[in-house]
């Protein structure tokens, strides 16, 4: 008998210990944990997307074939289009898409693609001016997504065989600009930027640039050939992806949408993942072309 009650005695600590443990675990299970695991949950389609989309993105530019690029920047152009209809209020016609093939023909055969742009728009505008069938604000989809989306054709083109390097180049600043921004914003934003997106502060915004700079003018020498340029350029780029983006914002206000469009699961549309982009690309366009000679100065690296 006592060496059973002895034996009841040696498992009673186990059986505390067990118990213990299964509070500790529950314990683990706290609500912040849980609201972390459904957030984690919900955005796996947010992780998918961009995955896809990275992968994407180097096969293009691992292949380097222009009518590939050209290709696949039109059909975004176009996906882009139906989205700025919806925020601009105008009904959807086929009269859009035609036209907008028809610019990117024109650009893939032009020296100058963004020419192709304006010989559309003229043409939009004689004909509204002859019989008032179309809306003004018609020719507002003409100059956004179109013409940021031939500017980004633009650079890849005019830089010859650096064209890869060139978008590189852009998409690190942008990338680093909005990763810098946010980071920035969650551990010292206090102040905000702008009315036109409340969440964003000038913290942030800082943090964001500096971060783009940093990293975008070492990739840039190259491309500028001297190191001066390459942070102008880059500081430049990085100040117009963060009013690219605010711009975006201010049309999904206006339009009364959170997203621009469901294409790209977790991500929205083709203007919320280009807004940033668009800015840059127009200002480093316009300031590549008053380099001197800069096809001929890129050192690949």
């Amino acid at each position: 008998m006592s060496n059973y009650n002895e034996k009841n005695d040696l498992e009673k600590p186990n059986q505390s210990s067990e118990s213990t443990d299964t509070q500790a675990d529950s314990t683990l299970q706290t609500p912040h944990t849980q609201n972390l695991k459904e957030k984690l949950l919900s955005d796996r389609p947010r992780f998918i997307t961009a995955i896809v989309l990275i992968a994407i993105l180097v096969v293009v530019l691992s292949i380097d074939y222009p009518p590939l690029t050209c290709a696949i920047l039109a059909g975004f152009c176009v996906v882009g289009v139906k989205e700025a209809l919806n925020l601009y209020k105008l009904e959807s016609a086929p009269h859009y898409y035609i036209a907008t093939i028809f610019i990117w023909v024109l650009a893939y055969f032009n020296e100058s693609p963004i020419e192709s742009c304006f010989v559309v728009l003229l043409i939009y505008a004689s004909y509204l001016a002859y019989t008032k069938s179309i809306q003004l604000k018609a020719l507002l989809v003409f100059v956004y997504p179109v013409l940021p989306f031939l500017t980004i054709w633009a650079l890849y083109r005019d830089a010859g065989g650096a064209g890869v390097w060139v978008i590189i180049w852009l998409i690190v600043i942008v990338a680093l600009t909005d990763i810098g921004a946010y980071f920035g914003g969650k551990a010292f934003g206090k102040t905000p930027f702008c009315p036109t997106s409340p969440k964003k502060t000038l913290e942030g915004v800082i943090c964001g640039v500096a971060c783009g700079v940093i990293v975008g003018s070492i990739i840039g020498i190259g491309t500028c050939g001297g190191f001066l340029p390459s942070v102008l350029i880059t500081l430049a780029v990085s100040i117009a992806s963060v009013f690219g983006d605010l711009f975006e914002s201010y049309l999904k206000r206006e339009a009364d949408v959170k997203d621009s469009g469901t294409i790209f699961p977790g991500h929205g549309g083709v203007l919320d993942r280009f807004d940033a982009i668009f800015f840059g690309a127009i200002i480093m366009h316009f300031l590549l072309f008053f380099l001197p000679g800069y096809r001929d100065v890129f050192i690949p690296f």
